[in-house]
């Protein structure tokens, strides 16, 4: 039997923030959404990341299995609630993106604006968690993922974050090892600033402790 062919996605939906869709948003193009998507899903044009959302496949990955990042998902889900601007990428999947923390995780860990309960994901064993913080405050940048743009927190924050909330993401085993990693990369007067305007300068001083910074 022959495969078949490719779908064509509408560009309207592949143009969402990191490629990611929610039935509402595809309201617009499809009458009946939901089973459209799941249509779409079975011919491997859109991937079905968690309950009400999805992620358009890039053509290259197209026909074949394909696994998101689990950072770039977060990003992506968190936009969809909260628009890109205001979902930032922080703690363990800021130190994961910035290449600090280099084994996969099985949760990512998402600034937003406003609480929302975490999310489970069903293409693998892994969630989603929401921390409310102020993200206009947040020092933060933006990075290249697989799905497209997304905020992430400068290596500065990463660290203060990481220290002021260590057991945040389940993998507080490696987060010395983040910290270690990530402090050389920093701007050691834009950290102490942030420290100061955050009020982590207890958190500060327990990373540069991690990592035997004298005082």
């Amino acid at each position: 039997m022959d495969a078949p062919r490719a779908t064509a996605l509408p560009t309207a939906l592949t143009r969402l923030p990191l490629r990611t869709i929610r039935p509402q948003d595809a309201a617009k193009t499809y009458a009946h959404p939901r089973p459209e998507l799941a249509r779409l899903v079975d011919r491997g044009v859109v991937h079905r990341t968690a309950r009400g959302y999805y992620v358009a496949v890039p053509p290259e990955h197209q026909g074949r299995t394909w696994l998101p990042e689990l950072e770039a998902v977060a990003a992506g889900i968190a936009s969809a609630i909260y628009g890109p601007d205001n979902a930032i990428l922080m703690g363990v999947s800021a130190a994961r993106v910035l290449g600090a923390l280099p084994r996969a995780l099985a949760t990512a860990v998402v600034a937003v604006p406003k609480q929302h309960r975490p999310i489970e994901l069903t293409d693998r064993a892994a969630s989603v968690r929401f921390v409310k913080r102020d993200t206009n405050a947040l020092d933060a940048e933006r990075t290249t993922t697989p799905l497209g743009p997304a905020l992430v927190t400068s290596p500065e924050q990463t660290i203060l974050d990481l220290a002021r909330r260590p057991a945040l993401g389940d993998v507080e085993v490696d987060v010395h090892a983040a910290v270690a990693a990530l402090y050389p990369r920093a701007d050691h007067d834009r950290l102490a600033k942030l420290a100061r305007s955050q009020r982590l300068v207890a958190a500060l001083r327990r990373a540069e402790r991690w990592i035997g910074v004298a005082r």
